[in-house]
């Protein structure tokens, strides 16, 4: 098991971007296709089930754009 230890008394600080959840882009990238407009997702983790989802999107028709973490 990975662990860490922390010796020493100075505070820990920093910060993490996290990803958003597979599970919740995926049926809202699914349903993006009833929208008449265009819609916008952020936060869209980068992942071979996203990527797959997005070109059977394009293969619909759909013209999907991804840019700087965001897609359209």
């Amino acid at each position: 098991m990975l662990s860490y230890i922390i010796e020493g008394g100075n505070r820990l600080q920093g910060s993490v971007n996290i990803s958003g959840s597979k599970n919740a882009s995926l049926p809202i990238i699914a349903a993006s296709i009833l929208n008449d407009n265009t819609t916008t997702l952020y936060n869209v983790p980068n992942i071979s089930d996203i990527e797959t989802t997005l070109k059977i999107l394009h293969i619909l028709g759909c013209n999907v754009v991804k840019k700087n973490g965001k897609i359209t």
